[in-house]
């Protein structure tokens, strides 16, 4: 909503990990605010509330009471337990003008439960720190950015973890490559954690990227690493309001 400074979105997210099919359901609004500082700097503090959902297949886990010498024994009865559904809450703010970024986020301040059976067992509080500067940059007439070379960092921990990463970006219109170092050694808890290569393509409305995190730590016997794929579709809405305003975009990658 340009004519009032404003941004709102909606914000899904599902995740499954493990044999037992450990599936995290994130459904939440999200509500931004641009604050012009001077003709170079803007401030923007976000909100974002969610509705948060665990849940697991216990039928597909293997107890130690299952295992024997000669193999696994069929499952007995699992205990009686319940998915896990709470409301969370998440704050930021961010620092900006056309080469530099910087901000915060702080989420989890809910601390939504996390047993499923009704222990006291909550979701800590997770900070996030990160920043970049574009360090080259080529346009074409009415300011079109053609090519791109940012450099970006960010910080994150959660209860005694905390972890340090860095990263690179090139782009050239319409192609993006990134390359990631997860894990800074004397900056993380667990150092040398994964590199993490992406690809992707940015055309006016729609972005879609993809990138695989190669395991590096002492994982990388255990695991073939992860993908993602991320598909963004960008609009603008005038129907709010009448007089046409210029959003002044943040220098970040979109990936």
């Amino acid at each position: 909503m340009p004519n009032f400074n404003s941004g709102i979105g909606v914000l899904a997210t599902y995740d499954v990990a493990g044999s037992g099919d450990l599936s995290t359901t994130n459904i939440g609004l999200l509500y931004s605010y641009d604050f012009n500082i001077n003709k170079q700097w803007h401030i923007r503090p976000g909100v974002n509330f969610k509705f948060y959902y665990l849940g697991l297949n216990i039928y597909k886990l293997i107890f130690n009471s299952q295992i024997t010498g000669s193999g696994t024994t069929p499952p007995v009865y699992p205990p009686p337990f319940d998915n896990v559904a709470d409301v969370d809450f998440a704050t930021s703010a961010l620092a900006y003008n056309d080469k530099i970024w910087a901000g915060f986020t702080l989420d989890h301040l809910l601390t939504p439960k996390q047993s499923f059976y009704g222990d006291e067992a909550k979701l800590p509080v997770k900070l996030n720190i990160y920043g970049g500067v574009r360090i080259l940059g080529q346009t074409r007439l009415r300011k079109k950015l053609i090519e791109a070379l940012s450099v970006a960092a960010n910080f994150q921990t959660q209860g005694s973890y905390y972890q340090t990463d860095i990263g690179l970006y090139y782009y050239k219109d319409p192609l993006i490559f990134g390359m990631w170092y997860r894990g800074i050694p004397l900056m993380t808890s667990q150092a040398g954690d994964a590199i993490i290569g992406l690809i992707g393509i940015k055309t006016k409305t729609l972005h879609i990227g993809y990138s695989y995190d190669f395991t590096i730590s002492n994982l990388i016997s255990s695991t073939g690493g992860a993908h993602e794929i991320s598909i963004v579709y960008e609009f603008t809405s005038l129907s709010i309001g009448t007089t046409k305003r210029r959003i002044h975009a943040i220098p970040c990658p979109e990936f």
